[in-house]
């Protein structure tokens, strides 16, 4: 890998795909998809979220089968770009569109968990570690009907995947989504452990209300 604090004259281009990478990467299709569909803010309903998942709580898999192709189709766009550089570019690119959809300058860095945008920007750089990896999703999805868990499971298993299929500068990046996935899905993680995460096409659930806090004052007597 390039040094990028190294001279700009040598590195100009890395930033520069990864930017692009990044601005790919940022366009909230979930959210814009939703609003001309007709269905209003996506950030309002369910978990608040920007993905597929999301939308699917609309009542429109049409719309959430879209936003899922477009979010996978942006980060395999970026890679695409990328490797008309190299392979160093290419990953920077890639990363950039990861970063991109989760933290995208329009939404205050509000966005979405990047699992559709991750298995996009590995199907061209390695079509083996994309579809192993989406193999198991759909295993975990399929069992569980946890859509954040089968995200979990699959990416930690990547850079594995990786090792077995592409390179170390694959397994390498491979690492990358893995953390990434898992850093954005921790909230997930703990909901699941608590039994309070939704499963695929249910609505979110709400968290338990506190209990009442008893009254400081004794009730009163009726009694005449």
């Amino acid at each position: 890998m390039p040094d990028l604090l190294g001279d700009f004259s040598h590195t100009w281009q890395f930033w520069v795909i990864g930017a692009v990478g990044y601005l790919l990467g940022s366009i909230p299709f979930g959210l814009l998809i939703s609003r001309l569909a007709g269905q209003g803010d996506i950030r309002k309903i369910g978990s608040g979220n920007i993905g597929a998942t999301n939308v699917l709580r609309t009542g429109r898999k049409d719309l959430a089968a879209l936003t899922l192709v477009l979010d996978m189709g942006k980060g395999a766009l970026a890679a695409i770009l990328g490797m008309r550089y190299g392979p160093d570019a290419m990953v920077f690119a890639a990363s950039g569109a990861m970063l991109g959809h989760i933290a995208p300058i329009w939404l205050k860095g509000r966005g979405g968990k990047g699992v559709a945008t991750a298995f996009g920007v590995l199907i061209p750089i390695a079509w083996q570690v994309a579809a192993a990896c989406a193999a198991i999703w759909l295993i975990v999805a399929v069992v569980t009907r946890y859509s954040s868990l089968a995200a979990l499971i699959a990416f930690v298993a990547a850079p594995g995947l990786a090792k077995l299929f592409a390179d170390q500068q694959v397994a390498e990046f491979g690492l990358f989504l893995a953390v990434v996935i898992m850093v954005k899905h921790i909230p997930n993680l703990g909901r699941i452990i608590k039994g309070q995460e939704s499963r695929i096409g249910e609505a979110e659930k709400a968290p338990p209300e506190a209990p009442a806090k008893p009254s400081a004052q004794p009730p009163r007597s009726h009694d005449a």
